[in-house]
């Protein structure tokens, strides 16, 4: 059996190129031509790399994931919650309002697919979403074990606040507000997060 054409496009560039346009027209309202065109392929070599348009959409949200992971791990390393905390929200502050051409401002996964006719969609998204949520959980809990937030707090909940807070952010910057407005948010937001644990004095 003749062994298929290699593909002649850089795969990670093709997803780059796919995620400008779903970022900026979400997913139902990113047609494929606008899609191939960006990427610079026809339809055939689409569906033969990545299988469908909903193959394609799951390979960015990979890809988007992949970006951030070094600014995740800088997070969940911080020496206490609340620097996490604080990292977060003004790391997303920061992200969600680069116009500088790199990235349309906002964030990809709150703008791609949070209200989509292809349930599938909404449903990839948020799992996306949920899995940094976990992570945080999971850095509170053991800040909570380690004495570093007071006794009764709840690390799931607290989880849920900063992304409350940071998706609401992102949806400001994708409004048009300024660095210094969404930065303005966060700080607000850290005055509301418990304070770490003050050792008792012997």
């Amino acid at each position: 059996m003749a062994a298929g054409r290699p593909r002649s496009f850089c795969t990670e560039k093709a997803l780059d190129s796919a995620m400008q346009v779903f970022w900026r027209k979400g997913y139902e309202g990113a047609s494929m031509v606008d899609l191939t065109t960006a990427m610079g392929i026809n339809s055939p070599s689409l569906y033969s790399a990545f299988g469908s348009k909903e193959g394609l959409f799951r390979q960015v949200l990979d890809r988007y994931d992949a970006r951030r992971q070094a600014f995740m791990e800088n997070v969940l390393t911080a020496p206490t919650a609340r620097d996490a905390a604080y990292r977060y929200l003004h790391g997303v502050a920061d992200f969600v309002a680069d116009t500088g051409g790199k990235n349309p401002p906002g964030c990809l996964l709150m703008q791609c697919g949070s209200s989509c006719g292809d349930e599938d969609i909404p449903d990839m998204v948020a799992r996306h979403r949920a899995e940094k949520e976990a992570a945080l959980s999971q850095r509170f809990a053991r800040a909570l074990e380690e004495g570093d937030l007071p006794a009764g707090s709840n690390p799931a909940s607290l989880a849920r606040y900063v992304m409350t807070v940071s998706n609401g952010i992102a949806v400001q910057a994708s409004a048009g507000d300024s660095p210094e407005e969404l930065h303005a948010v966060a700080d607000i937001a850290m005055a509301s997060f418990p304070a770490a644990r003050v050792a008792e004095k012997t």
